[in-house]
C-alpha cells in the first residue's frame, strides 16, 4: 500500500491487461459477522484484507470467536449466538467502517438485552459523524437499553443491559437514509427468534434505497440457514426458531465496487487491448454489478462470463447520460469520473446516501471535479457533471480524498486527461485511504495502464562510490511513491552472472551478451536472477569487484541501457548510478549529484564492513576511494561528473532523512500544484 502523504499520477494514455480484484467488502464483513455468530466453524475463503475486515476481525476476537487462517483461508469459531461466555464491560473500536458499526450494534444490543453485558461501541472522528439515529431508535423500541455517549443520533454508543425484548409486533426502519440498517436488523434478529415462538416481521417505512444491498444479505443469511420471507422488500418475516448454523465453506467474490474503476478505465482507455477483470463476473450476488450497465450506457464494450469482465473503449468521447443510481451508491461514484470524457452534461440521481458515507460523497466530488476545470451542479441527492470545456481548461490540481477511499480511487481516472486532448498530472492527497477495502489499489492501477516516456517523470540521483546513492535513492523513491533503479544491481547481477558462466572479465563479448541477457525480477527489497534470490550473493565483496571492473566496459554499458530506460514506468523513477543523468536519462525532471568527503565516505564504508565481520584499514579504504574516484572521472566512457544541469548536494554533514528532505524540496519548487 501507498503509505504516503501525496501522490502524483502522471498524465496517462493507455489501459491493458490483468487485474485480480480484492475481495467484496460488503461480502466480507457480513459473512464475518455471521461466521462470528454462528454455532460452529467456518472456512471462508479470499476474505478481503482491508481496514475495515481488520477491525471486525478484533471485534469478533474481543467477542470470544476464534479466529485463524492465512492469506488465502480464514477460519472463524463462532459464539452460537450467545454472550454468555464474553466477559464485560467490553470496548470495540470499529474505525470508519459502516459495514461493522451498524450490524455489531444492532446484533450485540440484542445480545445484552437478552444475555446481559455492558458493551461501549466507537470509531474515528468521521464514524461518529455518520448518522445511526433510525437504527437505534428501532432498537429501542423493541426493548435495547442505548446511550449515545457524545451526540444524539450519532455513535459512539453504549449497549446496556435490563430491558426487556419485545418482538410480537412488527419493526418498523426508514428505508430512504442507509440500506445498513435494515440489513443490521436483519443480521441481528435471527439471534432472538427462538424465544417467542412467532416470526419477527420488519417493515420499510417509505422507498428502500439501495436495495442490491439488501438482497446481498438476504443471499448470505440463506447461506448460514437462515430463508427470510419477503414481500417486494418491504416487509421480511424471520420465521420462529432461526438459528444461524455454519457452513462448513464459503467464498468471497471480488468487489464489484472495486471492480467499477477498471471497468471505467478500460472504457476510457482500452483501445488497442481489453481489459480484464478476475475475480466478479456479470453473475455476481453484488448490486453494484449492475455499474456494467451504467458503463454500456455511455459506450463501454463489456463481455463477461463467471467471474471475469473484459472492457474495451467502444464510443469516445463516452456518452453523457442520466442514470438512477439508487441501485449501486458506491459504484455510481466512479461514473462522476468517467463524466470527465463524456461529449456533455452526466447527471446521476437518486444518489443522497452519498452524504452519509465516509464524508459527504456529494459535496466533495462536486469541489474536487470542479478543482480539474469540470463545471458541477450538486442537488440534495443528484449531481451533474460537463467535462472541462476545452484541453486547455484541464487543471493541474492537487485533490483531497477526504479520508474516503472510493474518493481517491475514482479521482485517480482524471490522470487519463491526455485522452481528452490535456496533459496534465493529478495530485492525490492522503492515497493510503484506500487501505479501507483496496490496499493495493495504486500497485494494481499501476500495473494495467501506461504512459509515454517523456510523461512520467525522473529523478536521478550520481555521484562517486560510497556516497550513499543508493541509499538516498530508495529514501526519496519511498516517499514519493515511485520506483527506484539501482544501476549498481544491475552491475553486479551482471558480474554475478558472468561468475557463475566462468566468463572472463576480459571477454567483453560475452560479458555484453550476459548483460543483454539478464531475466531479472524485483520483488520488495529482494533481486530475482533466473528465478533464484540472489540478493545477499550480490553484496559479496568479489561481486563488487568484478561489477566495477565489469561497469567500465562500454558494450556492457550499451547492452544494458534499454534494460535501465525499462525502469521508467508508471508512476514516477527515481534512479541512482554514476551516469543517469549524464546518459541515460538525460531529460529527467530533476537531476542530484551527491558526494562527500572521501574521509566521510571511507568512515561510512569502514562501519559497513564491520558491521559484516570483515576487517578494513580506513586509510587503505579511503586511498582506494580516492583511487576509484580518479578513474571514475577520467574514464572514456561515461566518466563521473554531474550533469550540466545538476544540483549538488553534499550529504557529509547530513542524515539520509535530512539529504531526502533537501532532494523533495527541491522537487516541490519545480512541480507546484493548485
Amino acid at each position: 500500500m501507498y503509505d504516503i502523504a501525496q501522490l502524483d499520477v502522471p498524465p496517462l494514455r493507455r489501459a491493458a491487461g490483468t487485474v485480480r480484484l480484492p475481495g467484496s467488502k460488503s461480502i466480507s464483513n457480513r459473512v464475518l459477522l455471521l461466521a462470528g455468530l454462528a454455532e460452529g466453524r467456518t472456512e471462508i475463503h479470499d476474505l478481503l484484507d482491508s481496514d475495515d475486515t481488520r477491525v471486525m476481525l478484533q471485534a469478533l476476537r474481543q467477542l470470544g470467536c476464534g479466529i485463524a487462517g492465512d492469506d488465502r483461508v480464514t477460519t472463524v469459531t463462532g459464539i452460537g449466538g450467545s454472550l454468555r461466555q464474553v466477559r464485560t464491560p467490553l470496548s470495540l473500536s470499529l474505525g470508519n467502517a459502516g459495514t461493522a458499526m451498524r450490524p455489531l450494534a444492532a446484533a450485540l444490543a440484542l445480545l445484552v438485552t437478552r444475555d446481559g453485558g455492558d458493551v461501549e461501541l466507537s470509531g474515528v472522528a468521521r464514524m461518529h459523524e455518520r448518522p445511526i439515529g433510525d437504527l437505534v431508535d428501532a432498537l429501542r423500541r423493541i426493548g435495547a437499553l442505548i446511550d449515545y455517549l457524545h451526540h444524539d443520533g450519532y455513535p459512539p454508543l453504549r449497549l446496556r443491559a435490563g430491558g426487556t425484548l419485545n418482538i410480537e409486533r412488527p419493526i418498523r426502519v426508514r428505508g430512504d437514509v442507509s440500506s445498513q440498517f435494515l440489513s443490521a436488523l436483519l443480521l441481528a434478529l435471527p439471534l432472538v427468534s427462538d424465544g417467542g415462538g412467532q416470526p419477527i416481521t420488519i417493515e420499510v417505512d417509505g422507498e428502500l434505497i439501495s436495495k442490491p444491498y439488501v438482497e446481498l444479505t438476504l443471499a448470505l443469511l440463506q447461506r448460514f440457514g437462515i430463508e427470510v420471507q419477503h414481500d417486494g422488500l418491504q416487509r421480511f418475516v424471520i420465521p420462529a426458531g432461526s438459528r444461524y448454523r455454519a457452513p462448513s465453506r464459503i467464498h468471497v467474490e471480488g468487489d464489484a465496487s472495486s471492480a467499477s474503476y477498471f471497468i471505467a478505465a478500460g472504457a476510457i482507455a482500452a483501445v488497442e487491448a481489453p481489459l480484464r477483470i478476475e475475480g466478479v463476473g456479470l453473475d455476481s450476488i453484488q448490486g453494484d454489478i449492475r455499474f456494467v450497465d451504467a458503463a454500456r450506457a455511455m459506450g463501454a464494450q463489456v463481455a463477461g462470463g463467471a467471474s471475469w469482465l473484459e472492457v474495451r473503449r467502444g464510443a469516445w468521447p463516452l456518452k453523457a447520460a442520466t442514470l438512477d443510481c439508487n441501485h449501486m451508491p458506491d459504484a455510481a461514484m466512479t461514473l462522476a469520473a468517467m463524466a470527465l470524457y463524456a461529449d456533455g452534461r452526466t447527471r446521476l440521481t437518486r444518489i443522497g446516501s452519498w452524504r452519509v458515507k465516509e464524508t459527504d460523497r456529494i459535496a466533495a466530488m462536486a469541489v474536487e471535479l470542479r478543482k480539474l476545470g469540470a463545471t458541477v451542479l450538486d442537488g440534495a441527492d443528484s449531481i451533474e457533471v460537463e467535462p472541462p470545456a476545452s484541453p486547455a481548461a484541464w487543471r493541474r490540481a492537487a485533490l483531497h480524498t477526504y479520508d474516503d477511499h472510493r474518493m481517491a480511487m475514482c479521482l485517480s481516472l482524471a490522470a487519463f486527461n491526455p485522452l481528452a486532448g490535456a496533459r496534465v498530472p493529478v495530485r492525490l492527497l492522503d492515497p493510503r485511504c484506500v487501505g479501507k477495502t483496496f490496499p493495493e489499489y495504486f500497485e494494481t492501477l499501476f500495473g494495467v495502464v501506461g504512459a509515454d516516456a517523456a510523461d512520467i517523470p525522473v529523478i536521478t540521483v550520481d555521484g562517486p562510490t560510497a556516497s550513499g546513492k543508493g541509499t538516498l535513492a530508495a529514501a526519496v523513491a519511498a516517499r514519493l511513491g515511485w520506483r527506484q533503479l539501482d544501476s549498481g544491481v544491475l552491475y553486479r547481477a551482471t558480474a554475478l552472472a558472468a561468475m557463475r558462466a566462468n566468463i572472463a572479465g576480459d571477454d567483453t563479448e560475452a560479458l555484453a551478451r550476459v548483460a543483454a541477457a539478464l531475466a531479472l525480477r524485483f520483488d520488495g527489497d529482494q533481486v530475482w536472477l533466473d528465478g533464484v534470490d540472489v540478493g545477499a550473493a550480490l553484496r559479496h565483496e568479489a561481486v563488487g569487484a568484478f561489477a566495477s571492473q565489469v561497469s567500465a566496459l562500454p558494450e556492457v554499458r550499451r547492452a544494458l541501457h534499454a534494460l535501465q530506460l525499462s525502469f521508467r514506468r508508471v508512476p514516477g523513477l527515481v534512479a541512482d548510478g554514476r551516469d543517469m543523468g549524464t546518459v541515460v536519462f538525460p531529460d529527467a525532471a530533476l537531476k542530484v549529484f551527491l558526494t562527500a568527503s572521501a574521509a566521510m565516505r571511507a568512515e561510512r564504508r569502514h562501519k559497513q564492513l564491520m558491521a559484516k565481520g570483515i576487517s578494513a584499514r580506513l586509510d587503505a579504504l579511503r586511498a582506494d576511494l580516492e583511487a576509484r574516484d580518479a578513474r571514475d572521472m577520467h574514464r572514456a566512457v561515461s566518466p563521473l561528473k554531474p550533469a550540466r544541469d545538476a544540483l549538488l548536494l553534499d550529504n557529509s554533514s547530513l542524515t539520509i532523512e535530512q539529504s531526502a528532505d533537501r532532494v523533495l524540496g527541491w522537487w516541490g519548487e519545480r512541480n507546484t500544484f493548485d
